[in-house]
């Protein structure tokens, strides 16, 4: 087993995590490090759940701070081990999120003894965020576990490029089917086209508008569109099923049931065509108004924006939680062969955390 010091130098523990390959439902490796590691820590309760791995203190403080990282990446793409050059780290996990990781887990270290933080603190290395919801660490605990999810502010280390990401997006998938009548295209007339019937939505979300709106000073930008389209069957056949799927991505200020209805609204779907609803993820308000949020605000030097895509932020939201994106990274670089972080960014992370968290201002 991998040994992890996480009193290091964050750079050299976010290389020593991109050494420990984890891509999701492979994650057994570094959760058993991260777990062995926060063991050595004295007087700090450790949870192990599957291979997620929580941590807690219990100083009677008034306020408790959670932060949350996932530990699986992508599949691997020949990018580990990883390769610092000219103060840029490569490597699978770099930006998606092993640096942000990296940076919560020795926060958690240097400050979960008495007196060291202002805020008791909770440390969440969770499975599964790069896979479907049922495979999420954190979907698991606020199942089963809701209490390991109780604080005051949850901070995920998402890459936002070391300043605060406010909040998520929702998303909504959805797939629009029709139905027709199977024919040789040279007698069409025998058939009925299925694709020819989704004409009148796909050119009704081509010619969307998206809404943009400002919440607590983030402007977040909806999204309607087409990502996928289905239809066929051979170069000479009339297809007899005709599929899209589309993705509508809101903003805050709608809840679930708001959001399905505009969706509806929008689509103005033919008769005859079928809406399949796929996968639905409620947005995340930006909660930058809570007086535990604003001193992080200030932490980092006020500089914040929107998350545009959705992050489990949405999931302490739901909890009452404010929660927000800070981490290393350009979330460009995410999930991309050539993923790399600049090591100032890490630094940087690393060095506001313990400013904040701190019992004593530095």
């Amino acid at each position: 087993m991998a040994l992890l010091n996480l009193f290091a130098d964050p750079v050299d523990l976010t290389a020593a995590l991109i050494d420990i390959e984890s891509p999701s439902h492979h994650e057994g490796e570094i959760a058993d490090a991260i777990e062995a590691a926060l063991r050595q820590l004295e007087g700090v309760e450790v949870i192990r759940r599957a291979n997620t791995v929580v941590a807690r203190t219990h100083h009677g403080l008034a306020q408790r701070v959670l932060l949350a990282g996932h530990v699986d990446t992508v599949p691997l793409a020949n990018n580990t081990p990883h390769r610092l050059d000219n103060g840029v780290l490569h490597g699978c996990g770099s930006v998606d999120m092993k640096s942000g990781l990296a940076c919560y887990l020795g926060a958690f270290a240097r400050l979960s003894t008495p007196q060291a933080s202002a805020f008791d603190l909770t440390l969440i290395a969770y499975e599964g965020e790069e896979v479907s919801s049922e495979h999420n660490g954190l979907y698991h605990l606020e199942r089963d576990r809701p209490d390991l999810l109780a604080g005051d502010l949850a901070l995920l280390g998402e890459p936002s490029g070391a300043i605060i990401e406010a909040g998520c997006q929702g998303t909504i998938r959805v797939f629009v089917k029709a139905h027709g009548t199977r024919a040789h295209s040279a007698r069409s007339w025998l058939g009925d086209n299925a694709a020819h019937k989704l004409a009148g939505v796909l050119s009704r979300v081509a010619g969307y508008t998206p809404r943009s709106v400002t919440i607590a000073g983030c402007e977040y930008r909806e999204g309607l569109n087409v990502v996928g389209l289905e239809g066929f069957v051979a170069t000479n056949t009339i297809p007899d099923l005709a599929q899209l799927t589309i993705n509508f991505r809101y903003a805050p200020d709608r809840s679930v049931d708001d959001a399905k209805a505009h969706l509806v609204e929008a689509l103005s779907l033919e008769e005859g065509l079928e809406l399949v609803w796929d996968d639905i993820a409620p947005a995340a308000l930006p909660g930058l108004d809570d007086p535990v949020a604003r001193d992080l605000v200030e932490a980092v030097g006020g500089n914040f924006r929107a998350k545009f895509g959705w992050t489990d932020v949405a999931r302490f939201s739901t909890l009452g939680i404010p929660a927000v994106n800070f981490g290393p990274g350009d979330p460009g670089f995410a999930h991309k062969v050539d993923e790399q972080c600049p090591t100032e960014q890490i630094y940087t992370v690393a060095r506001t955390l313990e400013v904040y968290l701190a019992a004593t201002p530095r």
